[in-house]
């Protein structure tokens, strides 16, 4: 269970702040609510059921300090390139799904040193991989720059120019 004024990681919305815990009524149903304050847009809100387990399955805490500089220290050096693009974009939505830090991070640095390759060859990154790319960042990126106090540019480096 969540608190009011919890920091947490929502799927794409990246970090949040739970804001408030409140009641609607829906078809002559009372239904809580968290309600979910996207820390990259202070418009937005998100309201997560209470109810729905797979909805607030994908709420957690943020990382610690130490999980994410952990995270960043035992990246992978090297990642194979799924060159069929149909088990590529599988492999990359169940990636997107699950929302495990270290997967999502594999498949930024996957596709982030695919892409200098491409532009290497005057091409660029197929639509859906961009798109993957975009909600993979969306979903660390935030996250990792939160902990660790660094703008997202600075993490996006250290996962790209690891050694």
């Amino acid at each position: 269970m969540f608190e009011v004024s919890d920091i947490v990681a929502y799927g794409v919305n990246g970090v949040c702040t739970v804001t408030e815990i409140t009641t609607k009524r829906i078809d002559k149903v009372n239904v809580e609510y968290y309600v979910l304050s996207p820390n990259a847009t202070k418009t937005a809100k998100v309201f997560v059921p209470v109810q729905n387990e797979k909805l607030v399955g994908k709420m957690r805490a943020v990382l610690t300090k130490d999980e994410v500089i952990d995270l960043l220290d035992n990246m992978p050096k090297e990642e194979e390139w799924i060159s069929n693009k149909n088990i590529r974009f599988e492999t990359f939505k169940n990636i997107i799904s699950e929302g495990k830090s270290s997967e999502l991070l594999r498949l930024i640095r996957t596709l982030k040193l695919h892409e200098k390759q491409q532009l290497k060859r005057g091409k660029r990154l197929h639509m859906a991989d961009e798109r993957f790319l975009k909600e993979a960042e969306k979903m660390v990126l935030g996250e990792f720059a939160y902990v660790l106090n660094e703008s997202t540019d600075d993490i996006l480096n250290r996962i790209v120019n690891c050694a």
